[in-house]
């Protein structure tokens, strides 16, 4: 399907990849992925791989509709000790930092992370492309308008699918021009989209095929199924699963989960239906 080159590791995929969501964060929409000490979150790491994360997210700021911003510093003293000693114990393992601050995305590839995650698609940080460009390393690009503070207020479109593939189609190219060489596609559900845009964009998601770049989706246990369901994130897996696999059905190649192993079962299961087994 598409390769990425971690840091000189080639980390090919021949079929969708997931990757599993560690918050070192208190506030985070869902209770279950918070893991504020080093000891649970190494913990929870070792489990998601186990059953069977391809990549980990680490992330240091929630970014929950409304979520206060907590700094450079603050994020910095979440997440990069966290990654170094990630690194140490899961040596084979491929860490992702979930930041838009070019600082922190340097430090926590210094630390041992091989891919950056970045919500604002580099506009919260201008020097962000560049610096991604330089470490050399995959980079999220992810569609969303404002501030995780302010998103909620900008979720106006004409139509959400072309505006957010015109937004793909020029950051692509910004981020080639930074050097940026493995770009990932993120529509961003839920940030600046209301449950009508999100469930829109996932039924048009075999569009963005067209910039030929990787599709994430990135939709475990948000607001359009627990909302939808009336439940509460914590009963959101099954919902979750039911649209990952809507998902990978039209054509998404990363799934960044809370729960790696039901999204590990939806593509074997989904590749054994496909293949007749």
């Amino acid at each position: 399907m598409f390769t990425l080159n971690c840091k000189g590791r080639l980390l090919v995929a021949d079929r969708p990849l997931v990757m599993g969501i560690l918050n070192s964060t208190p506030d985070s929409f869902y209770e279950g992925s918070r893991f504020m000490d080093e000891t649970s979150l190494i913990r929870q790491a070792e489990q998601m791989l186990e059953d069977g994360a391809d990549l980990l997210d680490i992330g240091g700021q929630s970014t929950r509709p409304g979520a206060e911003q907590v700094g450079v510093e603050e994020e910095l003293r979440r997440v990069a000790g966290s990654i170094h000693e990630l690194h140490r114990r899961f040596p084979d393992a491929v860490l992702s930092v979930d930041t838009w601050y070019s600082r922190v995305a340097r430090e926590a590839v210094a630390a041992g992370a091989s891919l950056v995650n970045d919500i604002s698609g580099g506009y919260l940080d201008t020097e962000m492309l560049d610096t991604v460009g330089r470490l050399g390393v995959p980079y999220v690009c992810m569609h969303m308008k404002g501030t995780p503070a302010t998103m909620n207020q900008a979720a106006v479109y004409e139509n959400v699918v072309t505006e957010v593939l015109d937004f793909f189609i020029r950051r692509v190219e910004d981020c080639r021009a930074a050097g940026i060489h493995d770009v990932i596609l993120d529509p961003g559900m839920g940030f600046a989209k209301n449950a009508a845009h999100n469930l829109e964009l996932l039924k048009n998601l075999s569009l963005f095929s067209i910039l030929e770049r990787p599709v994430l989706l990135g939709i475990s246990r948000k607001s359009v199924i627990y909302k939808t369901l009336g439940i509460r994130p914590e009963q959101a897996l099954n919902g979750t699963t039911v649209l990952n696999t809507l998902g990978l059905l039209n054509g998404a190649d990363i799934l960044r989960v809370h729960d790696p192993k039901e999204a590990k079962q939806a593509i074997t299961l989904l590749e054994a239906y496909k293949n007749g087994a």
